[in-house]
């Protein structure tokens, strides 16, 4: 897909959405979209019938990871509460879960209550220095293994410093190597941009989710990150796929957001993941509680949603 196709399809959202508006009524469900009451074959929030994803088997060893980069060059899309929630998750299915704040802004770290500005030693000196072990570094949680690999905002600096270094863009997966075998999953959350921080992640991972806001504008810059995979699987990193697109901040009752999801569909096919993450306050609030929703509020119907994306991944052969 271009970007030719992309215009095409954010004008098409755009003439459905001011033509349909005097036919169609909002949803009035008022639920969640995209949990446990949209399975047996009901049609779910993407228009098509909702499978059943079972629950992951349990493993009976852990290694090597899947590395995945959930990549977005635009903000406030829902990259970090996507890399938070969905390794919970995954971290509940019995899986072993390391996720990466590669976001000089270090919000992932902070959500999960590591005060990452005190620390000595981050992602950004195992960047930039020789003689740090990874294992070091690595912080536990309070979530059973769910392990996060901190930074905060000295990692503004490392785009600049990488710049002269032989292979460059193979850094960080130079730093992930050592505990491949100690994960099953690996969740890069990398910073909105395209820089060399974002081709670092794609370059070290197999996978890329991508978290798509249910908004007009947010579609405009998918074909630019559509391209920049394509060039580094051509030239970096054979083995990066596409996971899936995860529809998030999706609100059921505008029609607005009912066509921006259609058309995603309409466009990209199965690589749109069936599970929809929807706008809630118990996202925020569990930021600001420094733990994932899962625990946080466990039974709320956003938990449910990250969790039925942790077993449809699963199921699509995305994660063990």
């Amino acid at each position: 897909m271009d970007s030719s196709d992309i215009e095409a399809m954010v004008t098409e959202v755009d003439e459905t959405t001011e033509v349909g508006s005097a036919k169609r009524t909002p949803s009035r469900d008022g639920h969640l979209p995209g949990t446990e009451q949209a399975a047996n074959g009901q049609v779910g929030p993407t228009g098509r019938p909702m499978p059943v994803f079972p629950e992951p088997q349990p493993l009976t060893s852990h290694g090597p990871a899947r590395v995945i980069a959930m990549c977005n060059q635009k903000g406030g899309v829902g990259k970090t509460t996507t890399t938070i929630n969905l390794g919970a998750a995954l971290a509940e299915y019995g899986r072993r879960v390391l996720l990466v704040d590669f976001d000089p802004q270090g919000a992932l770290s902070v959500g999960l209550g590591i005060q990452a500005h005190n620390l000595d030693v981050t992602v950004y000196n195992l960047l930039t220095e020789r003689g740090h072990d990874v294992r070091d570094v690595i912080q536990e949680t309070k979530v059973p293994d769910l392990h996060v690999l901190p930074a905060n905002i000295e990692l503004s600096a490392a785009e600049v410093q990488l710049v002269g270094e032989v292979a460059r863009e193979q850094i960080l997966a130079r730093v992930l190597r050592p505990v491949l075998d100690d994960y099953d999953v690996i969740l890069i959350d990398c910073q909105p941009s395209l820089g060399l921080l974002t081709v670092n992640a794609l370059t070290a991972a197999h996978g890329v989710l991508i978290p798509l806001e249910c908004e007009f504008f947010a579609l405009r810059g998918v074909a630019l990150l559509v391209e920049t995979i394509e060039k580094i699987t051509d030239r970096l990193n054979p083995r990066l796929e596409i996971d899936g697109l995860l529809a998030t901040m999706y609100d059921g009752r505008t029609l607005h957001n009912k066509d921006i999801v259609a058309s995603i569909v309409g466009h990209f096919g199965d690589k749109v993941f069936h599970t929809v993450i929807s706008r809630t306050v118990k996202f925020p609030d569990a930021t600001l509680a420094a733990e994932p929703i899962t625990t946080y509020d466990s039974t709320h119907k956003g938990a449910g949603a990250y969790r039925q994306l942790a077993r449809e991944l699963v199921a699509r052969g995305g994660a063990a």
